[in-house]
């Protein structure tokens, strides 16, 4: 019996090799594409495959947020994460929402393959990268609650934290008690250490890493950015 496989990723040659991949094994048989989050929980809701090979960053929604409404609705579907994201936050974010699997883009073939049948298996698999970053996680005493993107300051992530969750560099400063100005600096910090362009990709950084899941408080009304 083959394994019915679904990718979701937005780089249409990265894509197109996958569905290469998938097509020429006789173990794998490819039951849909996606370009981004939304068509990959649309296409494996409409397919029902064995598998999804999901990148975590795509435009609208991000993978993390995928894998999870793709698992509540279809709890036998594996979702196998193909990224080139290794931060701890991001790994342990999507563990978090049901993926079963974390396997860097860097993985020869053979090994993406191998990490789809695995997963169809029912078991869970880690790319080589990613469980000797586990391994040295646990052997010091870690725990799943990590702090995400360790070059902010604490400032700079707790605002990057409230920019999740919709909110305007106005009622940022208001909640942290400084100055917008302050919030404008911290946010142009923000943006040059996490190298993106502009708030959107910042905000798809942080709640790749499950940041901005809380609600704006109560009586802080979300205003536009």
């Amino acid at each position: 019996m083959t394994v019915r496989v679904v990718v979701a990723d937005d780089h249409p040659l990265f894509r197109e090799g996958l569905r290469s991949l998938i097509c020429d094994s006789a173990e794998t048989e490819l039951a849909g594409v996606a370009a981004d989050g939304d068509e990959a929980v649309a296409v494996t809701l409409e397919q029902r495959p064995d598998v999804v090979v999901m990148d975590l960053r795509m435009p609208g929604l991000n993978g993390v947020d995928a894998t999870r409404k793709i698992v509540a609705a279809l709890p036998d579907v594996a979702v196998l994460v193909l990224t080139m994201v290794e931060e701890d936050a991001s790994i342990f974010a999507a563990m978090r929402a049901g993926a079963r699997g974390y396997v860097l883009k860097g993985a020869e073939p053979e090994t993406i393959l191998r990490s789809i049948l695995v997963v169809a298996a029912g078991e869970v698999i880690f790319g080589s990268a990613i469980a000797s970053r586990l391994t040295q996680f646990f052997a010091v005493g870690g725990s799943t609650t990590v702090t995400p993107f360790p070059n902010l300051t604490s400032r700079e992530r707790d605002i990057l934290a409230l920019m999740a969750t919709g909110v305007n560099n106005r009622t940022i400063a208001m909640r942290i008690g400084v100055t917008e100005k302050t919030v404008r600096n911290n946010v142009s910090n923000i943006f040059a250490k996490l190298r993106v362009a502009d708030r959107a990709a910042a905000v798809a950084r942080a709640r790749d890493a499950g940041l901005g899941s809380l609600p704006p408080q109560r009586g802080s009304p979300a205003l536009p950015a």
